[in-house]
């Protein structure tokens, strides 16, 4: 593989050139190497990186523990890297528990209100300002 330009780079891996360059100042990419002109060349490792984050980031990790995958994965913790895994699965679990709450809570709402009226006698903004519907 040839080296890539930054635009290159960003158009293989679906992102936008200012996400590559805040990668690089956050520490999670770095480029290969630099033209004498300063413009910045990538290789294959940082394709590769780059992918690694696109994915765990599309998965719900954070960019903090994107970076602590990353430093695991260079350590070949896999052990570590499972328990990272396993952390995110149960937090995806209770983010889901709490949506499945709210959206409960929410049918609930809009299958009390009848959709026509005036807004004093609407329940959801009743439920909203924490009133007794009138």
């Amino acid at each position: 593989m040839t080296t890539l330009s930054i635009g290159e780079l960003a158009e293989r891996v679906g992102v936008g050139i200012d996400t590559i360059r805040y990668y690089e100042r956050s520490g999670l990419l770095a480029p290969a190497t630099r033209l004498p002109s300063g413009y910045r060349r990538y290789g294959a490792a940082e394709l590769r990186r780059l992918l690694f984050i696109r994915r765990a980031k599309a998965l719900g990790f954070s960019l903090p523990e994107v970076q602590e995958l990353l430093e695991l994965s260079s350590r070949k913790s896999v052990a570590s890297i499972k328990r990272a895994a396993e952390a995110k699965l149960a937090d995806i679990d209770r983010r889901i528990d709490e949506l499945n709450q709210i959206r409960h809570g929410l049918e609930s709402l809009v299958e009390a209100c009848p959709g026509h009226g005036r807004a004093e006698a609407c329940p959801i903004l009743h439920a909203l300002a924490g009133e007794a519907p009138r």
